[in-house]
């Protein structure tokens, strides 16, 4: 592993445990699914503003063409 992936939040971040889902209910089930799209939509929205920001600088500091 190399050194900055180290000290990222994620490699310090306790990894997703799984419920065991065998022991929920239909209704929990549901509310899991839920909780589980709301939190894949929270970070899919992170990407798409850190994409944007790459981008812009990206066109910022590219070189003019020749």
């Amino acid at each position: 592993m190399r050194e900055d992936e180290e000290e990222s939040p994620i490699a310090r971040a306790p990894k997703f445990t799984p419920l065991p889902l065998g022991t929920l209910g239909v209704n929990e089930l549901h509310q899991y699914i839920a909780e589980l799209k709301a939190e894949i939509a929270r970070v899919e929205a992170e990407l798409k503003r850190k994409q944007s920001h790459l981008s812009a600088a990206d066109a910022l500091f590219r070189k003019p063409p020749s």
